[in-house]
């Protein structure tokens, strides 16, 4: 729904533009007025989030400026191209009123599709029973028993539609003159531009802005027939004659891609042929202008989602075979992740922002945006990779399983964009961070011996327990604890068994060597301090803010 309200006032805003520039353009051609309407129109069916993935698809050369600025990429929220799978929107659980405004809206479409096809058809039927006119002219001439004003029906092959005795009412200079105004729709196609509107009208038939469009075009395509029949020396006041014997002969043609002379305000229409001196050329600046306006509105987007693609994080590399998630029925709280059929993961129990924090390796202080349910709804969720694979097993080096626990992160994030409809855009902030150094005395820490136990990390509230882990996994648990980025500047590259006890309730003071009170238990940079020699230090810098532009509730499978 976000989707389709941002295209609708973008729309919405075009068209008021259009009509702003239509306005300014009153004393020049028609038929420039024509086509500025008939872009408004064809915007309706072409979001500018279409445009902003096409920019998003330029790969930048590495070297390229950083153009993230904050400005842009918030304003770049309202132009965030479709979801590239945008069936877990319809997978989710629809509420009912969007049901009903959907059944509201494909009734209103089918009644306006039947409505164009009543009319149409009854145009066709009559051409069917339609005799040639003795006419030689560069498209067939058909003569209609139908008193129908004279009308280009067809597209593709347009004819020429005549009543029968409409000869009779017409002078010959006036009747050369109604030859004159159709012939002018065919040379632009008119009725072809009029079917595209029609499909516009069908499918945003509840915006009134789109069917003020179709009046206009209506009026601008007649005027600018008028003008050409006009410029061709025909003379007003015959003319304007013709068009009023049509008028109290024939009816008007009921098909709007069946072009006819008829059409638009008559009052106003004669007023303007008896009165016109010719239309103003567009002067070179006007030109310039509406040139200039038109690379905007397509260089913006497209610059934006060149902007945006910097912002994204990288396409995920790896990818699932199949995947099941099902609404978890667990009482309890925790929730876990372990391996899976075929290297793949199992995860109970999770919520969606346990599953965006394991897939990008990210804390829940580094996520905004995320809704209330991603917070609060649980899931059961399993998966098979792309290509089977051996699971990490106690024997296997820390460097492969780090590669394999990578797999599963990418094939996450590909759970969370495929299946949640995940949109995230990246943003830098300078914020307080803290550098996990070595203490003055050195790292008490003994390196792993015993590789048959594995590599596991246990955090229990008040202790951790690794066994074969590196610095960076104790980093990591740490930024956890602390909520804020931890970076490992020890240099220390080896595998470490330790044990890590702290008093949870104990205030958090980055001082190396503040004494700890024997009642109160040491706290966590303190323990850090005494236990393992290490030591937080404070410092600022810049962390990478994860902003949730997009994530809906999963259909179940």
């Amino acid at each position: 729904m976000n989707d389709l309200a941002n295209h609708l006032w973008q729309s919405t805003i075009f068209t008021l533009a259009v009509a702003l520039t239509t306005f300014t353009l009153r004393r020049n051609s028609a038929r420039l007025r024509y086509w500025l309407w008939l872009a408004g129109s064809v915007k309706y069916v072409i979001p500018i989030s279409t445009l902003v993935s096409m920019g998003g698809r330029v790969v930048m050369p590495p070297d390229t400026p950083q153009l993230s600025a904050l400005t842009v990429t918030r304003v770049s929220t309202y132009f965030a191209p479709a979801a590239a799978f945008p069936a877990s929107t319809l997978e989710a659980r629809p509420s009912h009123w969007l049901e009903v405004l959907a059944a509201i809206w494909l009734t209103g479409s089918v009644l306006l599709v039947l409505r164009w096809f009543r009319r149409w058809y009854k145009i066709h039927r009559a051409v069917r029973g339609a005799t040639p006119f003795p006419m030689q002219k560069a498209l067939p001439v058909l003569s209609l028993a139908a008193m129908t004003e004279p009308a280009i029906f067809g597209i593709f092959r347009p004819v020429l539609l005549l009543p029968q005795g409409i000869v009779d009412k017409l002078s010959p200079e006036q009747f050369e003159a109604v030859l004159a105004h159709e012939l002018c729709h065919v040379r632009y196609r008119d009725n072809l531009t009029a079917a595209l509107h029609m499909c516009v009208e069908t499918i945003f038939w509840f915006h009134p802005l789109v069917w003020w469009i179709g009046a206009k075009l209506i009026e601008e395509r007649e005027r600018d027939c008028d003008e050409s029949v006009l410029r061709q020396g025909s003379r007003p006041g015959d003319y304007a004659q013709a068009i009023i014997n049509i008028c109290k002969s024939f009816i008007n043609s009921p098909f709007p891609c069946a072009a006819g002379i008829t059409g638009a305000s008559l009052n106003q229409r004669i007023r303007e042929i008896m009165t016109w001196r010719g239309s103003l050329p567009v002067s070179f600046f006007r030109k310039m202008t509406l040139a200039a306006m038109g690379v905007v509105a397509l260089a913006v987007p497209f610059m934006i989602g060149i902007i945006r693609a910097q912002t994204l994080p990288p396409a995920p590399a790896y990818s699932y075979d199949v995947v099941s998630i099902h609404p978890s029925k667990s009482a309890r709280m925790g929730w876990s992740i372990a391996p899976g059929a075929q290297g793949g993961l199992r995860m109970e129990n999770v919520t969606a922002m346990d599953l965006l924090m394991y897939a990008y390796q990210l804390r829940d202080d580094q996520i905004a945006g995320a809704p209330r349910w991603a917070t609060s709804d649980r899931f059961d969720i399993n998966f098979t990779p792309e290509k089977p694979e051996a699971g990490p097993g106690p024997d296997l080096p820390v460097k492969q399983l780090q590669a394999s626990m990578n797999r599963n992160q990418q094939r996450s994030q590909a759970v969370l964009q495929n299946r949640f409809g995940l949109i995230l855009r990246t943003e830098t902030h300078q914020l307080p961070t803290y550098a996990l150094i070595l203490g003055r005395k050195g790292p008490k820490l003994s390196l792993s011996e015993d590789r048959s136990r594995g590599v596991s990390v246990q955090d229990n509230g008040d202790q951790i327990t690794a066994t074969g882990a590196t610095i960076q996994m104790l980093a990591d648990r740490l930024s956890v604890r602390l909520h804020r980025q931890v970076i490992d500047d020890t240099g220390l590259d080896g595998q470490y068994d330790f044990k890590l006890k702290w008093t949870p309730d104990s205030p958090v003071q980055v001082s190396s060597d503040a004494p700890s009170s024997a009642a109160a238990g040491p706290s966590l940079v303190t323990a850090l301090n005494e236990q393992l020699g290490l030591r937080l230090e404070s410092r600022r810098g810049p962390v990478t803010v994860y902003v949730i532009e997009k994530i809906e509730k999963p259909g179940e499978n």
